[in-house]
């Protein structure tokens, strides 16, 4: 399949609808890449030991930077040694959370070419969290392809390693000088670079246990926990050090009077079991609201899908259910999979007071492993895919 193909097939798998109008907002040129301007940096760093990477710690030379206002539109893409933000004290973004993120990462193959993974798939996610949040809108390909080019730039930057990459981080943080809560008149998009570690020391698989506590909530219907704003993160961070005083890693975040199964810390869940009738079967929540729809989840749902090794639904589970199909040892594999880590192993879940096992690890966990090794081989360019195009 060509990759525009690709592209428009998983676009509308994505979108969701919005409850109302932008306006004219919704009609706001962009910038556009051929008037990048670059200056380089003079003063450029030593760059880190791969192995001694940690995630989110250090940052390349080089940033990019749009800006738009009301009155005159964007202005001309800047690439420009990294440097500290200049913001008014009454800006949006630090008031009233109009800010949103992307997170993405850049890999150096084994033929030491530079690929992005699935890249248009989070610009079309940060395009729809732009429009959720007010922020004035902007033609995705260009902005994708000014971010080709911060990494073409700070390419040294990528590490020589198969055990790490280049984290991407573009933000759009509304800069209005104003304290009253309205659309924000002013903004702007960054994107700042750094290399990270493997999500797991060691390399290799490493279960997590799980607290599930109904008594708090991610995101709820009508909400924007399907959209990358940085006011979903910011309240779980209590909830997290609440999972870390009784003995557990991450939470799994439930959802309603019925306890809904949602996502996994900030992953998304999947459950790999044998269902009711019967069948194997890989089961995750469906994009209803209040899941973020993931590039890894939807990339993880394409490969078994074109497998057709067993059954893939996507689905909501209660708590109850997945609680009885433990104790029916119906559950083969528990696993949360996001950018960070490919996919992240669960091996245990506290409940109400008791801590329920989960046989992740006693089942390989082969899928999750086959999974984990399909992605990366496609990344590092072992396997070529026009999921992972070539960028330097």
């Amino acid at each position: 399949m060509a990759m525009a193909a690709l592209r428009t097939a998983l676009h509308g798998r994505f979108v969701q609808a919005l409850p109302f109008s932008l306006g004219s907002l919704r009609f706001a040129s962009s910038f556009k890449a051929a008037d990048l301007t670059i200056e380089r940096n003079t003063k450029c760093k030593p760059k880190p030991d791969p192995s001694t990477l940690v995630f989110g710690k250090q940052f390349s030379d080089h940033m990019l930077t749009v800006h738009w206002s009301e009155k005159g539109g964007w202005e001309a893409p800047q690439i420009k040694p990294f440097q500290n933000l200049s913001l008014h004290p009454a800006s949006s973004a630090l008031h009233y959370s109009i800010e949103l993120f992307e997170g993405m990462k850049a890999f150096r193959g084994v033929d030491d070419h530079i690929r992005l993974f699935r890249p248009m798939l989070n610009m079309e996610r940060m395009h729809r969290s732009a429009d959720r949040s007010c922020l004035p809108l902007f033609d995705k390909g260009e902005l994708l392809e000014c971010i080709r080019k911060l990494v073409e730039v700070d390419q040294d930057w990528v590490p020589y390693s198969q055990d790490a990459s280049l984290y991407i981080r573009p933000t759009f943080i509304g800069i209005e000088p104003s304290l009253g809560v309205s659309r924000a008149g002013q903004a702007m998009i960054f994107v700042i670079i750094g290399p990270v570690g493997p999500y797991f020391a060691t390399g290799s698989f490493n279960p997590v246990s799980l607290l599930a506590d109904p008594s708090f909530v991610r995101a709820w219907r009508g909400g924007v926990g399907a959209y990358k704003m940085g006011g979903n993160y910011g309240p779980t961070i209590a909830v997290q050090n609440e999972a870390v005083q009784k003995g557990c890693q991450q939470v799994l975040w439930l959802y309603g009077e019925k306890e809904e199964i949602t996502e996994v810390g900030t992953m998304n869940l999947f459950i790999y079991w044998t269902n009711e009738n019967g069948e194997r079967e890989l089961l995750t929540p469906p994009l209803d609201g209040i899941i973020l729809p993931g590039v890894t989840r939807q990339s993880l749902l394409d490969l078994a899908r074109a497998w057709g090794e067993f059954k893939v639904t996507e689905r909501t589970m209660e708590m109850k259910e997945l609680l009885a199909a433990l104790d029916s040892g119906k559950i083969l594999e528990v696993f949360g999979a996001g950018t960070a880590c490919v996919v992240c192993p669960v091996g245990s879940l506290l409940y109400k007071g008791k801590t329920h096992q989960i046989p992740t690890m006693q089942n390989g966990p082969d899928l999750a492993k086959r999974f984990y090794k399909e992605l990366t081989d496609i990344q590092y360019g072992r396997v070529a895919s026009e999921w992972a195009p070539s960028v330097v």
